[in-house]
């Protein structure tokens, strides 16, 4: 299952788990940790933000808060739209003395200060900073990677060690804790990260439990950055799928009370990177959806009401997440071909 990560530790610091990851510590009597997932409202990652809220919070092992930097709704990249439990104002409040662990996913703004600010006070009250995929700009911009190891998504690698030559940028790791900053590599990473934090709060059994209800066997640090590499086909295929707007499908995702949130981000993501079709939520009737671990979704159409799907595409209630979008891949590579399921795996940073 999981080995040790490539980080180092410091005298003094917190034992680390087999992940690599410093076991929690409790704070201020709290019997079980405070995690809040922020979003910023005009764009953020959809599995990013979802992925790990939905894990974390079916492990039991945490009070998990799914929160944005305004009130209102939050606009998910590349589909989906959701509304945050609480605002940054409103989290405050609640827990005057921060959260234990910020998941920072992917956003647009990656500068905007009401974000930037939160999560420096979250890190000066001795939260742990959890950057997810690009959310590691977030970070940086923060200043909370000076001096520090941190990885990032394989097409911003680059540009991250340029932009920020006092972080030491590593390959190979798909996640580093480097004291109460985490950093992970691409968008799929998120799952195994969530999982090691588990591990690291209440333990081995529970996330060898939570791995396997997810479809997973490891969540170790373990990763091949070389696999993940724009080449000339991949640019092909894009561009093709782009220009075929003649082709151009609408999937309908239909949502209902209790579905599975980590599963509809998957697929949904999925399905909306192949540049031939886009993902939507689709209900029964027009209001609010709350998902299996009380995330809330806000339909993109109603069935039978306004603009129909080309297609629409349910989610099996008795697979694991993992093994619904495997099989997402493989249903688009049946329509869309293995040049474009291979796209979408490299864009996710997933190891197909």
């Amino acid at each position: 299952m999981g080995t040790l990560s490539t980080d180092s530790t410091s005298a003094g610091q917190a034992v680390l788990q087999p992940s690599g990851i410093p076991a929690y510590v409790s704070r201020f009597n709290r019997s079980k940790p405070v995690i809040a997932v922020i979003a910023e409202n005009s764009a953020t990652e959809l599995t990013d933000y979802v992925v790990p809220y939905g894990v974390l919070s079916a492990s039991g092992a945490a009070q998990v808060w799914a929160i944005a930097t305004q009130a209102g709704a939050i606009r998910m990249l590349p589909a989906l739209q959701l509304e945050p439990q609480a605002t940054v104002a409103e989290f405050d409040a609640q827990f005057p003395e921060g959260a234990d662990y910020v998941v920072v996913p992917a956003v647009v703004r990656q500068k905007d200060p009401a974000l930037l600010g939160w999560i420096n006070k979250q890190a000066e009250k001795g939260a742990t900073i959890v950057g997810i995929c690009d959310g590691v700009w977030v970070l940086a911009y923060a200043g909370l990677l000076e001096g520090r190891k941190g990885v990032g998504h394989w097409f911003s690698f680059n540009r991250l060690a340029k932009k920020f030559p006092q972080t030491e940028w590593l390959r190979n790791v798909r996640y580093v804790a480097n004291g109460n900053i985490i950093t992970t590599t691409g968008v799929t990473a998120s799952i195994p990260v969530s999982v090691a934090l588990v591990e690291a709060i209440a333990g081995r059994d529970r996330a060898t439990s939570l791995a396997q209800s997810l479809g997973i066997q490891r969540w170790d640090a373990g990763h091949q950055s070389d696999h993940f590499k724009l080449k000339a086909k991949h640019i092909l295929t894009a561009l093709t799928n782009v220009l075929s707007v003649w082709a151009r499908k609408d999937i309908g995702i239909p949502v209902q009370p209790g579905i599975d949130e980590i599963a509809l981000a998957l697929v949904a993501d999925a399905y909306s990177r192949t540049f031939r079709s886009k993902a939507f939520s689709l209900a029964a009737a027009a209001g609010p959806v709350t998902t299996k671990r009380d995330l809330v979704v806000l339909p993109d159409r109603v069935e039978k009401v306004g603009k129909a799907v080309n297609q629409t595409v349910a989610l099996a209630s008795d697979q694991s997440p993992v093994s619904l979008f495997d099989d997402t891949l493989r249903a688009i590579e049946q329509s869309y071909g293995s040049d474009t399921a291979d796209f979408i795996a490299l864009q996710l940073e997933y190891p197909r």
